[in-house]
């Protein structure tokens, strides 16, 4: 590419002569992407950026004609961009360029090509033929599930229908807004990408128009869970880290507050629900309800805040920590949440000790092995703490920029202490299953013996993913493990309590007394290792697996 070649016909012979072909692609948008041009090249570069985008006749041309377009591109180029999105090996580029001219053609583009889901495809199909009272009546239509809804499905859904307008268009439409305000909170969720919501141009306006109007909602259960989930966003969640006017993310987050607690929405949470999900949820909305407008009178540099997201989706639970007022977590590392309660505080992890130690506050959701992890290391110095020799992946997230390297963070002493203490008692969040899970774990802890006479040990303990109203105790068996000398792989087991409605302090001693009179593995099921090892050692491997 350099010297920049007078036309396309004289890149490909060039290509051709060096040997570069389509499995080149990435090198060539690379190399593309970082090539000196001074600003007399810039005609000549687009020019030839459409050249090689309308009439190249291989991957590698075309993907140079693109990586030029990215940077030179104008309004004119988008039907041609729009049309190269179509095809497998550009759609990346091709959406990369149309990001910057022309979002909605983007986000189109970008939801045929990678919605998987039959549940979205009307709502695609609408989009691509341009049918605005279409486009209203699916999106209003499809399933808004977790499985069905990325984040960043839910950006690219905002983004093609332009959202903002479309609820301006029609302002007493309350399912459209019920759906505005669900697709918000699909963007800002934690366990999946939080960048979508801060790479969302019109998200200070959508937050605008869903809680300036939350008033003309219904008030249902869904409802409820969809206005608390943005207000906890709002309150310590990624929604914090939006460019908001002074004042106006409090003024939005106050709104929410008095409109839940007036009556009609304030006892929803306390009515009978016949459905498991709406149980849950209400559940959820009376431990959480008030949660996010229960501010400090007066923020220390570091606030730590428990929240339990929505429980019908299956949000996680995350320590939340916020430093002067921002949360780490999204603005830092936002490859996944923040560790939960269990692995910060119920271990001690975030105490500050004599001597220097290295915590991890959060693992990408595809595993550290993959994306990384962000760490940090805690000492104490005289009247304070340090939090200090930052680790994290070397690049922002969805980009190739460097990531800046972080500050050290000095803390008072005392009321570094206190918060801590403050978050290590609150239970307020937690629920019966979590609890006795929490107390089961804490008792084989101080009791190891309990699983170790039976050559088990302990792992992974807490309330159920797909039933958060279970509480699952996992072990491994393997014959000599309690001696140190485990004769082959172990097994993995899983034992499931269904909360029986007692105390969780009685469920937990009773499941305590039954691991210290009854092997485990009677009543446990195997749920890891291999069939193999699990005929060998006489157990039935799982059905479907």
């Amino acid at each position: 590419m350099s010297p920049l070649p007078d036309d396309s016909a004289t890149l490909h012979r060039r290509f051709a002569r060096l040997g570069i072909g389509d499995r080149h692609k990435h090198l060539i948008r690379s190399a593309v992407s970082n090539l000196p041009l001074q600003a007399g090249q810039h005609d000549a570069a687009r020019s030839l950026g459409r050249q090689l985008t309308r009439t190249g006749t291989t991957v590698s041309a075309v993907t140079a004609g693109l990586a030029l377009l990215i940077r030179l591109g104008e309004a004119e180029d988008v039907p041609y961009l729009s049309a190269l999105g179509l095809l497998r090996e550009l759609t990346r580029p091709a959406i990369d360029a149309l990001d910057i001219l022309d979002r909605r053609s983007s986000a189109v583009i970008w939801l045929i090509a990678y919605t998987r889901h039959d549940e979205l495809r009307p709502l695609v199909r609408a989009l691509w033929t341009g049918d605005p009272q279409a486009i209203r009546t699916e999106l209003e239509a499809f399933s808004a599930a977790p499985r069905f809804l990325s984040t960043t499905a839910a950006r690219r859904i905002a983004e093609a229908t332009r959202l903002p307008d479309l609820l301006d268009q029609h302002p007493s439409d309350t399912a459209l807004l019920a759906r505005a305000g669900r697709l918000l909170v699909r963007m800002g969720c934690t366990r999946d990408t939080p960048t979508d919501l801060l790479a969302y141009h019109d998200a200070l306006t959508l937050y605008e128009s869903v809680v300036t109007r939350a008033r003309l909602l219904p008030p249902t259960l869904d409802h409820h869970a969809t206005l608390l989930s943005l207000a906890l966003d709002l309150s310590s969640g990624p929604g914090m880290l939006l460019d908001w006017p002074p004042g106006r993310r409090t003024a939005l987050l106050e709104s929410l507050g008095r409109l839940l607690a007036e009556p009609q929405w304030a006892s929803l949470a306390d009515t009978d629900a016949d459905e498991a999900d709406q149980r849950l949820r209400a559940g959820w909305i009376r431990r959480t309800g008030r949660q996010p407008f229960m501010r400090p009178a007066t923020p220390g540099r570091l606030r730590v805040e428990i929240v339990a997201g929505d429980p019908v989706d299956r949000e996680p639970v995350e320590t939340r920590i916020l430093l002067d007022e921002r949360p780490l977590v999204p603005a830092v590392f936002a490859r996944g949440p923040a560790h939960s309660p269990d692995h910060l505080l119920d271990d001690g992890r975030l105490r500050a000790g004599p001597e220097p130690r290295e915590v991890q506050i959060a693992e990408a959701c595809c595993t550290e092995g993959c994306c990384g992890a962000l760490y940090v290391t805690i000492r104490r110095e005289g009247d304070h703490v340090v939090w200090e020799d930052w680790r994290r992946p070397p690049t922002m997230p969805g980009s190739r920029e460097l990531a800046p390297e972080l500050p050290a963070y000095r803390f008072d002493a005392a009321a570094y202490d206190a918060e801590i203490a403050r978050a290590e008692t609150d239970r307020s969040w937690s629920w019966p299953a979590r609890t006795m899970a929490r107390l089961i774990k804490a008792g084989l802890m101080e009791r190891p013996e309990l699983l170790s006479r039976w050559d088990a040990r302990r792992g992974w303990i807490s309330s159920g993913f797909n039933d958060p109203d279970t509480t699952v105790v996992t072990f491994s068996y393997a014959p000599g493990l309690a001696a140190g000398k485990p004769d082959g792989i172990p097994l993995q087991f899983c034992w499931v309590i269904t909360d029986n409605g007692t105390s969780p302090e009685a469920q937990a001693a009773a499941a305590l007394r039954r691991l210290a009179e009854e092997d485990p593995k009677t009543y446990g099921q195997v749920c890891g290792g291999n069939r193999e090892r699990a005929e060998e050692l006489g157990f039935p491997w799982p059905d479907g697996t």
